[in-house]
């Protein structure tokens, strides 16, 4: 055995090695905030709500920040009834840009997609007064667009259709 170490494998205090000062244990400040929903929580100055067009859709502004809700599959109606909890009561949210009606289209039931846009609007209207609303979509699709700007599927935006829908949109929300 070592001849400055005891059988615990401390060692003894030596000259000028007296008992240590206790120190306070760190303090830590624990965060009450849901972790998963930081988006809420920071200020927004505009929004876009759609559908799976608008999934990679990241759209700017000259100030503040664009954040993207992605609803695959969803219909006009199935947006609308996310708006409530996108746009919180008494948060202040610039303009939100609606971007749905794709999945409403093979329906090719235009009236009750017009009725279905009529109750998005006022959903955000009720929810949030001060909001601008732009309307954006549906996208012509495949067969009658350019073909460069969707994907084989003929649905979805290519990598240059989301450059150009997202340069659009941002064109759009910086000049309201």
């Amino acid at each position: 055995m070592d001849p400055g170490c005891s059988s615990s494998g401390r060692r003894k205090p030596g000259p000028g090695r007296g008992p240590r000062p206790l120190r306070q244990p760190p303090v830590f400040e624990i965060s009450t905030r849901n972790r998963f929903a930081p988006l809420r929580e920071t200020e927004r100055d505009a929004v876009i709500v759609g559908d799976s067009i608008v999934r990679y859709v990241r759209a700017t502004l000259a100030k503040g920040k664009v954040h993207t809700h992605c609803f695959p599959g969803a219909r006009v109606l199935d947006v609308s009834a996310q708006i409530p909890a996108i746009l919180k009561d008494g948060e202040s949210v610039g303009a939100i840009v609606l971007h749905a009606g794709v999945n409403d289209t093979k329906l090719r039931q235009m009236e009750v997609l017009k009725r279905d846009f009529s109750s998005l609007i006022e959903t955000v209207r009720s929810t949030s007064p001060a909001t601008r609303i732009i309307v954006s979509g549906p996208l012509p699709t495949y067969r009658r667009g350019h073909e460069r700007l969707f994907r084989a599927d003929g649905l979805h935006p290519s990598r240059v259709g989301v450059e150009f829908l997202s340069d659009n949109i941002s064109r759009t929300l910086r000049s309201i």
